[in-house]
């Protein structure tokens, strides 16, 4: 028995310590050669790292405006099969049919892809692409419907408020998050930021424990892009050519509005354009103003004007045979009258004449091609302006390369080479400001997110002089005649009170290394006032489809670059002293902010006006702000009359005399009535629902627009008046 206990023992021991070995093995093992492997799988059970995303900059105007910002935006989800171990939870499709038709005509599909996408074998789905990242107002929609198994996932996506303005300028992000053209490519790094992250501790539900923050990195988000564009004037680019393109067909068009004294840009629009919050139907992937190579006519001849001045091989009252030249090999060059000319002019004449003659005459044979290319080069032709937009073109002037005498002739007055349109505006922008070559920039100012301090800021800067203040002033004083003395080619582009300056372009376009009849390019390149300039527009029209296509200029770019010219200058207080017609420079008024009238009394609303330097016509009979215009934050200049909307009834009609087709558009909206009835541009000088009538719903206003200059002033209304009470007495008179 004895021997059995021993024996029972020694065995109980040998297994324990055999355990107790086995144990201390496995625990090295564990600890010292399964450690990565099993450390990993213990840190994801307890730990989870996040990346956190930064918010892209946005871009603004220079006085604020967003032109681009970071906002709200929801996927779509659907739950297909329900929870598991759940039989109580009946949050899923269980009706895809049903779900697909009351989706489809919110989401902008068709109820076959929704059904695709709610039949698949899986337990969730976004329902892209018409459910990806929409906007809030089209989610509320979707909240509304209260379908089983439709969910919404907050997420972010890039908005452009004001859809196609400048789209070209500004670009886009898909909804990828990548930066495409424009700005938004340009200045990539500068706003997208940098990611942040975090790690904390977690329990087998996947919640947080409590202190279980491990590490956290905050996100920098990206930075403020501040452009040198003016929203008010882009806004007048943006009318013209929306009008423009209403009324003629066309290949495309672009303005450029520039300060000649700066280099900055203050409005850039071209058309064909697209929308940027829905970039489907973009059909050039670049900007025509900085990447279009195209032949200028008749608007490069400023340069050689400018250049055989300062060479002092010009001489206005010197005279020559225009209509035929043949001091070249080859065919004559001919005058744009079909060679025809005027007979025996003076060089002044043709200069207001556009003729092709006197510019060989002065570039090939005066100046010659060595001085000719060396002033060609000075004007930046040939080079990219380094504008800070990308994708640029440097044209195909090249003065290494070999040019025969053809060749150079035809240079002289802007056939046989190619520039781009923001060549033509810094190039003409020497002239304009007394001979500097400004550097052309978009982007004023780059500031932190944070601190909204300035970290970038671009000023003004000169290239080289290239022609002298003296030589810059004899060429505004000529392109001045083009526009404002009989038989100059830029009368249609005169403005009435004001001095404008500038010059026609009209270029056959060349295919295949032929011109092309019946096609052309039309341009007009101009600035005012001539003797102190603010302002330089540029307009391109390529190929209009009109009866006289080389009339393009006269009927299609005249009336864009008068809507723009004419309304900018009256939005700077440039006015036109009608005395003795010079460019009186009226003093900017010091600007102010609108301020936020949301919920406030009539009594609160016009006091906070009051403060802020600004009158208040009260919309209505209500005692609460209901609405105002313009809206919060827009800038103004003191001494504006803004409006207050105190009630949606019993609202009389105010007086738009004078106001802008943006202004009738924003103000029918702001009292709910519709506008469908637009004719002309400029300024209304007349509306179908006359001041103080009470307004009605679904009343339809009407008005009638004209330029600056002929919307009456009070004066010429009462000389009106009194005239038709002195007709009427006559009639009775005679009765």
């Amino acid at each position: 028995m004895r021997k059995k206990i021993n024996l029972r023992t020694l065995l109980m021991g040998g297994l324990f310590t055999l355990s107790f070995f086995a144990l201390i093995l496995r625990t090295f093992w564990i600890q010292y050669v399964d450690n990565t492997e099993i450390m990993a799988k213990a840190t994801n059970t307890w730990e989870r790292s996040d990346a956190i995303n930064p918010k892209r900059g946005d871009i603004t105007d220079r006085n604020g405006n967003l032109l681009a910002y970071q906002g709200k935006a929801y996927t779509v989800i659907a739950r297909l099969k329900p929870y598991p171990n759940d039989e109580k939870n009946k949050n899923f499709v269980a009706d895809p049919e049903m779900t697909a038709a009351k989706l489809a005509p919110i989401l902008n599909m068709s109820q076959e892809k929704i059904m695709e996408r709610l039949t698949k074998n899986s337990k969730q789905v976004e329902l892209r692409p018409g459910g990806w990242k929409i906007p809030k107002e089209t989610a509320d929609k979707i909240k509304e419907l209260n379908l089983p198994g439709i969910g919404l996932y907050e997420e972010s996506r890039r908005y452009y408020p004001s859809g196609a303005f400048a789209a070209h300028v500004i670009g886009y992000t898909n909804l990828e998050g990548e930066a495409k053209m424009g700005i938004e490519s340009m200045f990539d790094g500068q706003m997208k930021g940098e990611k942040g992250s975090f790690t904390f501790k977690k329990d087998a539900h996947g919640n947080q424990l409590p202190d279980g923050v491990e590490s956290y990195k905050p996100a920098k988000d990206g930075n403020r892009v501040v452009l040198t564009i003016d929203h008010q004037i882009q806004s007048y680019i943006e009318d013209a050519l929306n009008q423009t393109t209403a009324k003629y067909k066309m290949e495309g068009v672009s303005v450029v509005v520039a300060d000649p004294n700066t280099g900055q840009i203050l409005g850039m629009g071209t058309r064909p354009t697209f929308n940027p919050n829905a970039p489907t139907d973009i059909k050039k992937f670049y900007n025509p103003v900085i990447a279009e190579n195209f032949e200028p006519g008749s608007t490069f001849k400023i340069a050689t004007l400018a250049a055989a001045i300062e060479e002092k091989k010009f001489n206005p009252n010197a005279d020559y045979m225009s209509g035929t030249y043949t001091g070249v090999p080859g065919e004559p060059i001919r005058d744009h009258n079909r060679g025809i000319g005027w007979g025996r002019i003076s060089y002044r004449e043709g200069v207001k004449r556009s003729s092709n003659i006197a510019f060989v005459l002065l570039g090939y044979k005066m100046l010659g091609q060595e001085k000719l290319f060396s002033y060609l080069e000075k004007f930046g032709f040939g080079q990219k302006t380094g504008i800070d937009l990308p994708g640029e073109a440097k044209g195909s002037f090249n003065p290494k390369r070999k040019y025969y005498p053809r060749d150079v002739a035809s240079i002289t007055f802007g056939q046989g080479v190619s520039v781009t349109a923001i060549q033509q505006v810094a190039a003409v922008g020497a002239i304009a400001n007394g001979g500097k070559l400004m550097k052309p920039y978009i982007v004023k100012e780059i500031r932190d997110a944070k601190t909204n301090q300035v970290i970038q800021e671009n000023k003004p800067q000169m290239v080289r002089r290239v022609v002298s203040e003296e030589t810059a002033k004899q060429t505004r004083d000529l392109l001045g005649a083009v526009v404002n003395e009989k038989n100059g080619t830029g009368q249609p582009f005169a403005l009435p009170g004001y001095q404008v300056a500038g010059k026609t372009g009209t270029a056959q376009v060349a295919e295949k290394g032929r011109y092309v009849a019946g096609k052309y390019i039309n341009s007009f390149i101009g600035f005012a006032p001539k003797d102190n300039p603010k302002l330089l527009i540029f307009v391109v029209v390529d190929q209009p489809h009109i009866d006289v296509p080389s009339a393009g200029g006269k009927i299609v770019a005249a009336p864009i670059f008068k809507s723009v010219m004419e309304r900018s200058l009256h939005y700077l207080k440039l006015s036109p002293d009608k005395t003795d017609e010079k460019i009186v420079e009226v003093a900017k008024d010091e600007s102010t902010s609108m301020p936020d009238l949301a919920g406030k009394t009539v009594t609160e609303g016009k006091q906070a006006l009051r403060e802020a330097g600004l009158t208040a016509q009260v919309l209505g009979s209500g005692k609460t702000v209901v609405g105002q215009y313009p809206q919060a934050t827009a800038r103004l200049t003191k001494g504006t009359n803004v409006y207050i909307l105190t009630s949606k009834e019993g609202v009389k009609m105010p007086d738009l005399q004078g106001k802008t087709l943006r202004e009738v558009m924003e103000l029918s909206s702001l009292l709910g009535i519709q506008a469908p009835g637009i004719i002309g541009e400029g300024y209304v000088i007349n509306q179908s629902i006359q001041p103080g009538t009470m307004l009605k719903k679904g009343d339809k206003l009407a008005v009638t627009l004209a330029p600056k200059s002929e919307v009456p002033t009070p004066d010429s209304e009462k000389e009106s008046k009194k005239s038709e009470d002195k007709e009427k007495t006559k009639r009775k008179t005679e009765n």
